[in-house]
Formats: C-alpha cells, sequence, structure tokens
C-alpha cells in the first residue's frame, strides 16, 4: 500500500515490514510481500524506478536498507545494502515523517 499519511506502528508486523521509497516525491509503500511489489506499486503512482530503493523497517521503527531492488552497479551500487549515505538518510527522514 502506498502510503498517503502516517505509517501506524500497529501496520508493521513483527519483526518487520518490507517497503520501497521513492526517494525524489517521498512517497513510500509497505507492506508487499517482496520489495519489488512495492516498487510496483510505486510506479504505478507515477513514481521513476530509478528513483526507488528497498528497505525494511522493523517494530521498533529501526529500518535496514538491504533489498534486491537496490543492486545499481551503474549507480555504484554493487550490494543489496544503500551504500549512498544521501539516500540512507532521505529514506529515513520521510520514513521518519510518516510513522506514528
Amino acid at each position: 500500500m502506498v502510503v498517503k499519511d502516517k505509517i501506524a506502528r500497529e501496520d508493521i508486523q513483527p519483526p518487520f515490514v518490507k517497503a520501497a521509497a521513492d526517494v525524489k516525491k517521498e512517497l513510500v509503500a509497505i507492506g508487499c510481500e517482496l520489495h519489488s511489489d512495492c516498487a510496483e506499486e510505486l510506479i504505478s503512482a507515477g513514481s521513476d524506478s530509478c528513483d526507488i530503493w528497498g528497505f525494511n523497517i522493523y517494530t521498533d521503527g529501526h529500518i535496514d536498507f538491504i533489498s534486491l531492488l537496490n543492486v545499481r552497479p551503474a549507480e555504484d551500487n554493487r550490494s543489496m545494502d544503500i551504500k549512498s549515505p544521501e539516500i540512507r538518510e532521505l529514506i529515513t527522514r520521510i520514513v521518519g515523517k510518516l510513522l506514528s
């Protein structure tokens, strides 16, 4: 589901939910079976795939930045973990604004 207003803590099922963020439009989709499903929801809402990164949100609000969506050799991100501190910070800020 693409988050319009807030992410309620009760929407985060233990131990975590998969999510994807459009770092340009500051949109988040959560709760999909796969990160790629969340990315598809964002693309359906008008996002460009190059702006979408995957991550996980844990019940305590902790975020990890591991997803197959993040493997982007052309953007010098060769692992499932987001290496860019700027993108990590953007996602952390976007989720922080949405998490209630």
